[in-house]
């Protein structure tokens, strides 16, 4: 199933996506039905009733009349969830490789891939509370020139858990969507050699994209290797397929968990595929440019940037 969340009339809606992309409303479908809809208050909600709540939403998926099917068009999408934690890795050697390139052109220090990339996940923590959805804006930050998309895949937990071994790590994701974490390119620049990571390179309101979709993670085999796309005003700059990981979701799930309790509701994204940035091809965003991030069985999320 591809699951979602929308505002019809003010009002924020579970959805689940028809097999010709109609959206149906499970909460309205379910008390049509007569059926309890508790389990489609919200995604988080509906991710902590595990295997009962899908089936119910799948059942109700099967056998909705037309009459009340939403027109994809006819509503504002909202991110799937809002996440209860965001973390991002950097899991893809060629885009790793081609942003050092592109930064040391920028001024940075000359930089070769560590060898703890190589040896174990790297990640940070970004703002959960800056997300925006399919189809909303991205304002520009005041401070930054130079912004930059990002083409990634990232996955919804859907089971708390701690040392969670790596060959168990799939029963813990409940499923996958696409992420894009604009970047401000010239603060990122200027912050890295501080060794604490991104900071406003990364952290600014409408900076974090999630959408417009959640796959359920019983759709795809793991490790996931699905093919991913990147255009800016419908012309393509790049892409590539998951299966490029150094690092997949499993062992990344291990990594993070060690010591520590992750909890459903939980984003971790993958970093951004290989050519998947405009930084890679010397690119760089411009007012009012759309962009596509396109992820096999997914769908595409679609926004704009826009100056206040």
């Amino acid at each position: 199933m591809r699951l979602g969340t929308v505002e019809v009339a003010g009002v924020p809606r579970l959805i689940a996506l028809t097999a010709d992309n109609w959206l149906l409303d499970l909460t309205a479908e379910a008390h049509a039905r007569g059926e309890g809809a508790a389990a489609f208050k919200d995604m988080l909600t509906l991710i902590e009733t595990g295997d009962v709540g899908l089936d119910q939403a799948r059942g109700l998926l099967e056998d909705a009349p037309q009459s009340d099917l939403l027109d994809p068009n006819a509503v504002r999408y909202l991110p799937p969830i809002l996440p209860v934690q965001y973390r991002d890795c950097l899991v893809f050697e060629e885009h790793l490789a081609n942003c050092l390139a592109a930064f040391e052109t920028m001024g940075g220090p000359k930089g070769a891939i560590p060898p703890v990339w190589y040896d174990q996940p790297i990640y940070y923590k970004g703002n959960r509370m800056s997300f925006i959805g399919h189809g909303q804006d991205v304002i520009w930050p005041a401070y930054a020139e130079f912004l930059d998309v990002e083409l990634e895949l990232a996955i919804v937990l859907g089971k708390q858990g701690k040392d969670i071994p790596e060959n168990d790590a799939a029963r813990h994701i409940f499923g996958y969507t696409i992420l894009n974490d604009v970047s401000a390119r010239d603060a990122q620049s200027k912050e890295m050699p501080g060794q604490l990571g991104p900071a406003k390179g990364k952290d600014f309101d409408t900076g974090n994209i999630l959408g417009p979709y959640i796959l359920t993670a019983d759709e795809v085999d793991h490790p996931i290797a699905l093919d991913m796309d990147l255009r800016v005003n419908g012309e393509r700059w790049g892409g590539g397929n998951s299966r490029a990981m150094q690092h997949d979701f499993g062992a990344i799930l291990a990594h993070i968990s060690a010591s520590e309790t992750l909890y459903p509701g939980e984003v971790i994204g993958s970093g951004t595929v290989g050519t998947g940035c405009g930084l890679e091809q010397g690119r760089k965003l411009a007012p009012g440019d759309t962009f596509e991030l396109e992820i096999e069985k997914i769908g595409t999320l679609i926004n704009r940037i826009v100056r206040p």
